[in-house]
């Protein structure tokens, strides 16, 4: 559930630079407790999907949602 709320703030542009970074690190979490037992490297163990969200969400952490979102029209008011 709490995946899907902070999903949602990251979609629409609410708070994203916070909600992106606990993100990432629920994926990094999520990578390492499910994925990382199987093997080193994500191709060997199907942890793809998983190291790939986590880098966008780290990304989005850095970089910020953009020009199109509520956190920029809210800076505009």
């Amino acid at each position: 559930m709490f995946e899907l709320i902070l999903g949602f703030t990251v979609l629409i542009g609410f708070q994203t630079r916070i909600s992106a970074f606990i993100l990432s690190g629920l994926m990094a979490f999520a990578y390492f407790l499910r994925h990382a037992p199987q093997g080193l490297y994500p191709t060997q163990n199907g942890g793809v999907a998983a190291i790939l969200f986590c880098f966008i969400f780290l990304y989005l952490s850095s970089a910020g949602a953009g020009p199109v979102s509520v956190d920029a029209m809210a800076r505009k008011e």
